[in-house]
């Protein structure tokens, strides 16, 4: 197990405007930051909360992947949502990715950084807590 950090970038340019990592990896515990459905040319899903969850969950598995995890990994979640309306499609989105992974969680009404954007969302993973 190595305990050195490693980083990932999933290119956005607020990572390098504000300072931080997608996701970063020590030894094996991943934390993966705040995440929007922010693609190469902006805001993904448009006024659709689901779509905008899917999407940034996509991201988190990615960058977990991308630092040796699995989405079974994931032990924690926080979503934040603009508008605490939109809880439950979101809600059901992370059941749709979660269902059987049961990881614990968090979803609060937020005032999120950005015009459009309904929800956004972190996660911890623990490298082998998924199982085999």
């Amino acid at each position: 197990m190595s305990t050195g950090k490693q980083t990932f970038s999933s290119g956005t340019t607020w990572e390098e405007i504000a300072g931080y990592s997608r996701a970063v990896r020590i030894g094996d515990r991943i934390l993966v930051s705040g995440t929007t459905a922010t693609g190469p040319d902006g805001l993904v899903g448009g006024a659709d909360p689901a779509a905008q969850a899917r999407y940034a969950l996509d991201k988190i598995e990615h960058a977990i992947k991308q630092l040796g995890g699995r989405l079974e990994d994931v032990v924690r979640t926080r979503v934040y949502v603009s508008d605490v309306a939109h809880w439950e499609p979101v809600a059901r989105v992370h059941g749709e990715r979660f269902g059987k992974i049961r990881p614990v969680n968090t979803l609060v009404e937020a005032k999120l950084v950005g015009a459009g954007y309904l929800v956004e969302i972190e996660a911890e993973a623990v490298i082998g807590a998924g199982g085999e």
